[in-house]
């Protein structure tokens, strides 16, 4: 029997991993694709933004959530029955896509393949990792690592990297293809300098391609072929030996009620992200002479907002927002201050 093609998508909160799917979605020309996202945060933003693009194919049917936890902590619990659930359907997919949280390790996840449930049906056709330029360019792995290095520092008891940086060494570690994402925020010499820093940390024979607004051709991420469950365990991760310290990150998640205006929203925003240390912001924001809902997202300072798709029948028109930090934030504090915009 053929195995299904897998391609894993991974990188930090606000790299494009969710904007290289949606282009992804344009590009299948046909082809079933089936999508695993694995949400950090419970309202599942990543999935409705996602199924709010508009593009044929991208129906409920094809877009599973695992929302339990980052995913190579709930392989077992999660991540093999919505596979198994998948291998069921009678139209099975022709390729399916997993976007990880960005906080989930990636070896564990491509070692599961080789799990006997699974192994006879898929085959990881590539790991792709997306990496964000411009963070890059500052000597940063992500959007704004202010509020992780303010943890690490407040905590005596670590004498290792903090672990944004090292699941930064286990994402390249571990990547078939490497996306270079937002170059077009940096100048020819900072693009040359980030480069050659990505060239000499990937593994030998890892391509490392440059990309605006997460856009790269299909043919390209689909197809890589490179069956990485059979050699995963030549790349050496500081995971190896222990588990990451998945609870340096916490989410709070809410609806914000119609007394609080859009406009006022995106006011108060980059203020409480900078007070209160906030690395992602992602939500729906409802504008009521607008039939359409307007998609929020943040990473540091930096928002992004733009209108998806008309408010559906059984839906009620609201704001809603999910907020990201390291552990130390106190994010309650932090919704309050939105609450009183």
């Amino acid at each position: 029997m053929r195995k299904i093609p897998t391609t894993i998508v991974t990188g930090f909160l606000g790299a494009g991993k969710t904007s290289l799917i949606c282009h992804l979605i344009k590009q299948a020309a046909g082809k079933r694709l089936a999508f695993l996202i694995n949400e950090f945060g419970t309202i599942g933003i990543d999935r409705e933004m996602l199924l709010g693009c508009g593009i044929a194919g991208c129906t409920e049917d094809n877009i599973v959530e695992l929302a339990n936890g980052c995913i190579c902590c709930t392989i077992a619990e999660d991540f093999v029955p919505a596979i198994q659930q998948l291998l069921e359907r009678n139209d099975k997919p022709d390729h399916i896509i997993i976007e990880t949280s960005g906080l989930a390790l990636p070896k564990p996840l491509v070692q599961a393949f080789r799990w006997p449930d699974i192994a006879h049906a898929l085959s990881v056709d590539g790991v792709v990792t997306i990496l964000d330029a411009d963070a890059l360019a500052t000597g940063r792995v992500a959007g704004d690592e202010a509020a992780i290095e303010r943890a690490r520092r407040a905590d005596d008891m670590l004498d290792h990297d903090t672990p944004l940086g090292e699941l930064f060494a286990d994402q390249l570690a571990c990547a078939d293809l490497v996306i270079l994402n937002k170059v077009d925020l940096l100048n020819v010499d900072a693009l040359a300098t980030v480069t050659a820093k990505i060239k000499a940390q990937c593994p030998a024979g890892v391509s490392l391609l440059s990309a605006r607004n997460a856009k790269v051709p299909a043919d390209i991420l689909l197809g890589i072929g490179a069956t990485a469950e059979e050699h995963i365990d030549t790349r050496h991760t500081h995971h190896d030996h222990h588990h990451a310290d998945h609870d340096a990150f916490h989410s709070v998640s809410f609806t914000l009620p119609d007394t609080i205006t859009a406009q006022a929203v995106v006011d108060v925003l980059p203020e409480v992200i900078e007070n209160y240390g906030i690395l992602r912001v992602k939500g729906f924001l409802h504008h009521p002479s607008a039939s359409r809902r307007e998609v929020l997202q943040a990473v540091g300072p930096r928002l992004q907002r733009y209108f998806d798709r008309v408010w559906q029948e059984d839906e009620i028109p609201c704001s809603r927002l999910v907020l990201i930090a390291a552990a130390a934030v106190d994010l309650e504090s932090a919704r309050e201050a939105i609450f009183r915009a």
